[in-house]
């Protein structure tokens, strides 16, 4: 039992392992549901006031999805990337296909806590109903008073803060605006779904690989970037290893640690700057046409579009 527990374990990380990109973003899309849920609940508090609940309303809508806006580009390591190109090489010889398809991996791994933020915020509607309950038209509403409030008792309304003969009317209103709201939240999420598809189109069909290929040259990146990654913590880890031991005479090393580093024998222990240079992740943007495997992919599409394989 315990051996198909494991088996099924490792069938799972398997699986999270391959489609990584997809759970991230996943997991980003339900924290910033859980986010905005309790900033409804525990922080949102509209002014009730006229001219402030424009400013308010938009700031809570907004001001949170900018701000996770710049927080995914920071965190992405392909950001810099583009700055450490830049910085090294001017981007001179950055082409214009890796310059968009890594501004594509940016912004496409940024805009995922925004949209989702926007999206929730207009489909829940309260932040709308409190921006815009001050430009409702009082006329629009059916058996309204005659007596027509202006701006600053229609900005009460949210807040169900109004002279008595217009409280029956603060659901009608509140009904009014969240309809507006929701529909701009379909909408958006319509026209984000129609230009995801269009992107991902777009990109297959100025590909020169196949959906398989494209696929296998996506995975030789990820696991040259994970053996890389591996590659580099032990290489570290030696050279720091050898430089405690020239300044004290020895290091004190765990047993796994003493076996691994006894097999990184006649590693360099310098590496050139231009080797650096050389290694960024828009290196291999830049230069990914070039590489063996790259052509031979190439090739291979070449040849199954000719004989129809």
């Amino acid at each position: 039992m315990s051996v198909l527990i494991s088996d099924y374990i490792k069938i799972i990380s398997l699986y999270i392992k391959s489609k990584d990109a997809t759970v991230f973003n996943g997991l980003i899309g339900l924290g910033t549901v859980v986010g905005q849920t309790a900033y409804n609940i525990l922080a949102f508090n509209c002014p009730c006031s006229e001219k402030k609940n424009y400013l308010y309303g938009l700031a809570a809508i907004g001001v949170p999805a900018l701000a996770f806006f710049v927080i995914g580009v920071m965190l992405n390591r392909n950001t810099w990337d583009v700055v450490s190109e830049c910085r090294t090489r001017k981007c001179r010889k950055l082409s214009v296909t890796a310059a968009f398809a890594l501004l594509g991996s940016i912004v496409g791994r940024a805009v995922v806590a925004p949209i989702t933020w926007s999206i929730i915020s207009l489909l829940r509607g309260v932040a709308y109903v409190c921006a815009f309950s001050e430009f409702v038209d009082p006329s629009s509403l059916d058996n309204f008073s005659s007596n027509t409030p202006g701006p600053e008792i229609m900005a009460r309304f949210p807040c169900k803060d109004v002279p008595a003969p217009y409280m029956n009317y603060s659901r009608v209103i509140e009904r009014q605006l969240k309809y507006e709201s929701q529909m701009l939240g379909w909408l958006l999420v319509g026209i984000i779904s129609l230009s995801v598809i269009l992107l991902l189109c777009l990109k297959n069909c100025f590909s020169p690989l196949g959906y398989h290929q494209e696929a296998y040259w996506s995975q030789y990146r990820s696991s040259e970037q994970a053996l890389f990654q591996r590659t580099a913590e032990v290489h570290a880890k030696y050279n720091a290893a050898e430089n405690v031991k020239n300044y004290f005479g020895f290091v004190a090393l765990e047993k796994q640690e003493k076996e691994l580093l006894a097999n990184c024998r006649g590693i360099k222990s310098v590496i050139p700057r231009m080797e650096w240079n050389r290694v960024t992740g828009v290196y291999m943007y830049r230069e990914v046409d070039d590489t063996p495997l790259y052509s031979r992919l190439n090739k291979w599409a070449m040849y199954t579009n000719e004989h129809g394989c």
